[in-house]
């Protein structure tokens, strides 16, 4: 995974993650029960019998069973646009990222030159276990041959994904030679909580990139490890998380609140009325907080930045979030696909519902989020956006909107200086993970820490002219030596960042980036 501030670039990430994230929201209002057809039963027959005429007299072959989904989906998105129908093939993929683990090796990898490289192995994981190494390349798995351009991403993960305790026998190439590798598969963690670390003395920085399971704990040990190295302030940054879990959030935003406030209120016609409140467990409340939103922030990240700012806890920085307020509810059904449906509207502590218009048209719904980037609004505050009927006042008297999102109390414009379409050629092929992976190769143990790595390495000019020639040799991105200096600093940055998170992965990344970032600088300023 490469820079993350190239906002066009994750335009359709986003969008996945609001479909795959948002649809899990009401996780924990689950009842588990399976449907039964007692009524409307000549309804359900009629789309049978019109799939069954299709399957059969259609000009063009029919897949049925794709077309009866297509069409449940259709119906949902009808009603709303984040109720959905998820079939049984697809359940284990989003229950993994729910449950925060799956069944594997304990390796991060990429397809480098038609070969399948390490690019990190787990500490403690069945592959550090193993012998493994970072930069080792892997090319038969189980006997079968992973070395061709043909192979996907999704075809490796099938073949090392599987039950614990079960063996996968790797071939690797390590320094020219050919090892054979048992593997014995075990719990893997799926880490929400990405980066934890110290940007000074007394500041900490925590990025969570989804809410899951495991989030609020995750959050709670690096919490207190920030804490134990002299954290009295806090950089939350939940931009591009597009939700999950709603328990995840309220957990987390219980760690800085007192007993007994308001953290959200979920309201349905047939579902009960029920308020999360605050205890006096959390460990955070005397630590001054900044929360990171943008328009990538959506569902129970809104839940956790509207807490913070109805409670007059902390400062939002940042950008307009998505304006998703609305709670999923698990059923499954009894072929084991599941109903993911809307049974009701959360309300932030002041009272807001934040769910954004929709009309029907999914394409509307999520085109809005693009439009943002050609109509001005991600440069300058869209004013239009408060109306005094969606006006509510905080505790302290602070006036906040609802209606369409979080509006932060901050509003930092997105930062596109130095960007040119060179950089966007590079973005979008694979140069900078690539040319890192390469350099890193005999220099895994050159700096001691991310911290070390960030203080004494520089970019320098013919680092920056060998990825320049790189680029064009392996990805035919020519050089073009006006944009390369017109986009040095933000080209240096992706090159930086690319090989602090070789090593280091999203900490390092994180150590690179923060330094130069318009979000976190004015997150600093806002605690000073």
């Amino acid at each position: 995974m490469e820079n993350k501030r190239s906002y066009t670039y994750l335009i359709p990430i986003v969008m996945a993650l609001f479909a795959a994230g948002g649809i899990l929201l009401g996780m924990s209002l689950s009842s588990g029960q399976k449907t039964q057809y007692a009524q409307g039963e000549t309804n359900y027959q009629k789309i049978q019998d019109i799939i069954q005429v299709l399957d059969r007299r259609y000009v063009d072959s029919v897949d049925a069973e794709d077309l009866f989904e297509k069409t449940i989906g259709e119906m949902l998105h009808n009603l709303d646009p984040h109720s959905n129908y998820i079939p049984a093939r697809d359940l284990k993929a989003i229950n993994e990222q729910i449950e925060g683990k799956f069944g594997g090796v304990g390796v991060r990898f990429f397809v480098i030159r038609d070969t399948l490289c390490i690019t990190n192995v787990l500490p403690n994981s069945p592959s550090q276990r193993a012998g493994l190494k970072a930069g080792d390349k892997i090319i038969e798995i189980d006997g079968q041959s992973v070395a061709s351009k043909k192979v996907k991403n999704a075809k490796i993960m099938s073949l090392l994904k599987g039950k614990e305790n079960t063996p996968v026998r790797l071939k690797i190439m390590r320094n020219g030679k050919v090892l054979s590798k048992k593997v014995i598969r075990g719990s893997i963690p799926i880490s929400s909580v990405d980066a934890a670390y110290m940007i000074d003395k007394t500041t900490g920085f925590i990025h969570i990139q989804s809410f899951s399971q495991t989030t609020a704990e995750e959050f709670r040990s690096a919490s207190n490890r920030l804490l134990l190295s002299g954290m009295t302030k806090l950089i939350l940054d939940v931009r591009n998380n597009g939700g999950g879990v709603l328990t995840a959030a309220t957990n987390i935003v219980d760690e800085f609140l007192p007993a007994g406030l308001k953290i959200v209120e979920t309201r349905g016609e047939h579902f009960k009325k029920y308020v999360y409140r605050s205890t006096d467990r959390g460990a955070l409340k005397n630590t001054k907080l900044v929360v990171l939103i943008n328009e990538g922030s959506a569902s129970a990240s809104e839940i956790l930045a509207g807490a913070i700012q109805d409670n007059d806890r902390g400062t939002i920085v940042g950008r307009r979030s998505f304006g998703k307020g609305l709670v999923q509810e698990d059923v499954k059904l009894a072929d084991g696909s599941n109903l993911r449906l809307t049974i009701a509207r959360y309300y932030t502590p002041t009272g807001r519902c934040i769910q954004k218009a929709y009309s029907g048209d999914m394409d509307e719904y999520y085109g809005e989020y693009r439009d943002r980037y050609t109509n001005g609004e991600l440069y300058e505050v869209d004013s239009s956006y408060f109306v005094d009927s969606l006006k509510f006042t905080t505790p302290k008297g602070k006036v906040v909107y609802g209606g369409g999102g979080i509006m932060p109390d901050i509003f930092v414009p997105v930062d596109s200086s130095g960007f040119s379409y060179y950089v966007s050629e590079l973005r979008f092929s694979n140069a900078f993970t690539t040319f890192a992976f390469d350099y890193v190769q005999n220099k895994r143990n050159k700096w001691k820490s991310s911290l070390d790595f960030n203080r004494s390495f520089t970019v320098n000019g013919t680092i920056l002219n060998q990825f320049a020639a790189f680029a064009e040799s392996e990805y035919k991105i020519k050089q073009r030596p006006a944009s390369l200096e017109y986009s040095k600093k933000v080209i240096i940055r992706f090159v930086k960042s690319s090989i602090a998170q070789q090593l280091w992965v999203e900490e390092g990344y994180y150590r690179v980036v923060n330094k130069s970032d318009k979000e976190v600088q004015a997150a600093m300023k806002a605690l000073k």
